[in-house]
């Protein structure tokens, strides 16, 4: 059996005297140091000692002929055969555990671990109602949430980091299974208590540009989006005062001043102090996906979380059509 890596080919020398005697757990043992990069993380995620964990360190090596590891500043480092083993490895221990799954899955008894990657604003629109009803009809699962991380996304899902990402459809690729969720549009948000609220003035195109604006930069710093590039085209402008690199931020600084942003209506549906105005600007919106990789694909567990996001978002798309509906359709209705 042959590992190709970075255009290098690495041949398994292992026999069937080997094999037949190389411990399952000495897999699950590799497998760790290489998520932890650590001894002792990779020991208390198993459950045993740092001496044990070493001594199947010991015995990997022997197995593999080569070190698998080099002491770092932090840790330690795999050796480009350790590297070269990952993914294999995540596999043959998917199938493993997959043979050992019940062919049936019922969420009243399980007793799993879900790592749900997501953007600071899916948080918020989604993965909140998403894990409410998780914990309603699987109480004994475990959920971890976690930032995306767009550059890692792809490592990430291969290497089981993670099991689900709701992300932007640039960020998925053809390597990964993909699903588009919804459709966003963006609103213009204010304080309750604004004092264009209580003159009772329109939302005005004019008014809007004279406004002070706050906006979200993912990257961090930047005093220009979307909104400005659809000014331009109608020679106009507006002044950008503060950015944030969250969403979730937002809401509190627009609370606690007299400016106004642009943000996903999803973002603010429900939240108390604030109100939403159709935006006087025709602003593209977004679209958000869910994406995952082959190897859970076809496991029941993550089918079935899979299929419970799918309803949470088509729920959640009805409600924000009804809410729609029910609006008159000027700009200064509050939502």
């Amino acid at each position: 059996m042959s590992l190709r890596t970075s255009g290098i080919i690495y041949r398994c020398n292992i026999t069937m005297k080997d094999i037949r005697h190389l411990d399952l757990n000495l897999l699950k043992a590799l497998d760790a140091l290489l998520d932890d990069r650590n001894v002792t993380r990779a020991a208390a995620r198993l459950g045993v000692t740092q001496p044990a964990m070493s001594g199947m360190l010991t015995r990997l090596r022997d197995t593999f002929e080569d070190p698998l590891f080099v002491r770092a500043q932090r840790g330690i480092e795999p050796t480009e055969r350790a590297l070269a083993l990952a993914i294999p490895l995540k596999q043959v221990l998917g199938e493993v555990e997959t043979l050992l799954q019940p062919p049936v899955f019922d969420p009243a008894t399980a007793t799993q671990q879900f790592t749900i990657a997501s953007t600071d604003y899916a948080l918020r629109a989604i993965v909140l109602p998403f894990v409410a009803r998780i914990k309603r009809l699987a109480p004994h699962i475990r959920v971890a949430l976690v930032l995306a991380n767009d550059t890692q996304l792809l490592t990430q899902l291969e290497r089981g980091v993670i099991d689900l990402a709701l992300v932007s459809p640039e960020y998925t690729c053809q390597d990964l299974h993909a699903r588009k969720l919804f459709d966003e549009h963006y609103v213009c948000v204010l304080r309750q208590d604004h004092p264009l609220i209580k003159c009772q003035q329109d939302l005005t195109l004019e008014r809007f540009c004279e406004l002070d604006h706050a906006l979200v930069s993912y990257s961090g710093g930047g005093f220009r989006g979307s909104t400005d590039e659809a000014l331009e085209k109608m020679g106009r402008s507006r002044r950008v005062t503060v950015s944030v690199k969250s969403f979730l931020i937002m809401p509190d600084v627009l609370r606690a001043s007299d400016m106004v942003s642009m943000l996903p209506s999803r973002l603010v549906t429900d939240m108390t102090g604030l109100a939403v105005f159709e935006p006087p600007i025709a602003i593209t919106g977004f679209t958000n996906m869910a994406a995952w990789h082959e190897r859970t694909h076809r496991d029941p567990a993550q089918r079935w979380l899979r299929q419970l996001l799918f309803d949470i978002c088509l729920d959640l798309h009805a409600q924000c059509e009804a809410g729609r509906v029910e609006q008159t359709g000027t700009p200064d209705t509050v939502i």
